[in-house]
């Protein structure tokens, strides 16, 4: 039994660590999209092309059984086989990161300048590209390259070393850090990623303490308690208790919005390539910053008072956020060839206020607290949740109006997103009921199994211990 967290701080390097660091941001994003152009490329040679002629032994070889390039991602892939006490083959195949894994003397020797990062740091940026073809094939999309604006950090996990308000990190030497946060007792640091931001350079911390049991999930009886939750944006969340939580727009507002716009305009009124332009693009880029910090903070406080309430299970609304943000398909007038109003004008305004309030990391948040606490979450199929009668069951679009509901049928009247947040309870009280009377208790345990983890990999996810990936959310 162990418990894994993270903990967050910001490093105060000299300039000379701050350019070292920089320069590493730089040649570790050459390397993962070299790496990542490297695979495809060889993908491309061995399943698409079809035969081909080998140079060295000058004959025909099929790619599902020969190599066209010995050097590439998917060269030499019987090198190097472990073997068992018997002698035999043990995974002799070996994956297209563990050989570009073992290309990294070859790629120092050919860049001499590689030879300055961490040898931990270059293995790590490439098991970083393995992790995004591992999400790849469970279904998250390809790996893409990268840019200056996605690929700001690099990870250690050996050599780091702690003391007081100082870390050393290895080929960067002794760094200050703020120590805002002291480690507790009985933890140990197995890995670190640093991360570079609009007002510096910040630090994630993975700490260990194998003798802290992990949560362990509540048994739930024949009638526990449900509270459901209605996510919105004129409110934040409706709960079924018929408490409301304020949604602050931090982005969207008045005021916000019209500094922002005019931070970017200044913008885009300097020289390109001046150091103005570079001062003014700052500027926006700390504001952004600041805004993602607001967000953050609220966020805790709303999973917080949604967990900290006397009930059991959490049901959430498992909505396709991307799919709601999607703009809308292009009209053309068949006669003319001209494109018609499609609505997207009009839907700009609604998808911004969807990214200002940050469902999707409030969930993953919820879901965290809940695992601390031993509460179940489940995410409930929201489709005319807010349409549906409660009282006749009728669905019709006409029933709401804005934050009213009123049935056409029987005139049964509520508030509409509370209502919603009461139909998704009634919804996942029958999932639980269901699941507590068919399975028994090992099933309501393996509904409930979530585990916590310190990877923090979300975008806005750095200041929250938790990750998309270790979050594990029942679902329905």
């Amino acid at each position: 039994m162990k418990l894994l967290t993270n903990y967050i701080y910001k490093l105060r390097p000299n300039q000379t660590q701050s350019l070292r660091m920089a320069n590493w941001v730089d040649m570790l994003r050459s390397q993962y999209n070299w790496c990542l152009g490297d695979r495809i490329i060889q993908y491309n040679q061995q399943f698409i092309q079809g035969n081909y002629c080998d140079l060295r032994t000058r004959s025909e070889a099929c790619p599902l059984t020969s190599f066209v390039s010995k050097s590439g991602a998917t060269g030499n892939p019987w090198k190097d086989s472990k073997f068992d006490k018997e002698g035999k083959a043990r995974n002799p195949r070996r994956s297209a990161g563990d050989i570009q894994i073992t290309a990294l003397p070859e790629l120092k020797a050919a860049r001499p300048w590689y030879a300055d990062v961490d040898s931990t740091v270059l293995q790590q940026n490439i098991k970083r590209l393995d992790t995004a073809y591992k999400n790849f094939f469970e279904g998250r999309g390809f790996p893409k390259f990268k840019n200056r604006s996605n690929f700001t950090s690099f990870t250690y996990v050996m050599g780091i070393k702690l003391q007081g308000n100082k870390i050393y990190l290895p080929k960067l030497g002794w760094m200050r850090f703020y120590n805002s946060r002291p480690i507790p007792n009985g933890f140990t640091i197995k890995a670190c990623t640093v991360r570079k931001r609009q007002n510096g350079w910040y630090i994630s911390l993975r700490i260990e303490d194998k003798s802290v049991p992990e949560y362990s999930a509540k048994l739930l009886n024949n009638n526990p308690k449900v509270i459901g939750c209605d996510l919105g944006i004129t409110k934040l969340v409706h709960l079924s208790d018929g408490y409301q939580i304020e949604n602050p727009k931090f982005s969207t507002n008045k005021k916000a919005y019209r500094t922002l716009k005019i931070r970017q305009r200044r913008v885009s009124r300097k020289v390109k390539g001046s150091k103005n332009r570079k001062k003014a693009a700052i500027r926006v880029g700390r504001f952004h910053q600041k805004i993602g910090d607001k967000r953050q903070a609220h966020q805790w406080k709303t999973a917080n008072k949604i967990v900290s309430r006397n009930v059991d299970v959490i049901a959430l609304e498992d909505l396709n956020i991307s799919g709601m943000m999607r703009r809308c398909k292009v009209k053309v007038d068949e006669k003319t060839g001209k494109f018609l109003e499609n609505g997207q004008s009009r839907k700009r305004g609604l998808n911004r206020a969807i990214s200002d309030a940050g469902w999707g990391d409030l969930v993953l948040k919820v879901a965290y607290l809940a695992v601390k606490q031993g509460k179940t979450v489940i995410k409930v199929n929201p489709k005319h949740s807010s349409q549906e009668c409660r009282n006749c069951g009728n669905i019709d679009k006409s029933n709401r109006d804005g934050e009213k509901f009123i049935c056409v049928e029987c005139g049964y009247h509520e508030h509409a997103d509370i209502g919603a947040a009461k139909t998704i309870r009634d919804r996942a009280l029958k999932i639980v009921r269901g699941d507590s009377a068919k399975l028994g208790p090992r099933a309501i345990e393996a509904l409930n199994a979530q585990k916590i983890s310190p990877r923090s990999k979300s975008k806005r996810g750095e200041f929250g211990n938790l990750s998309n990936q270790d979050i594990k959310v029942a679902k329905s």
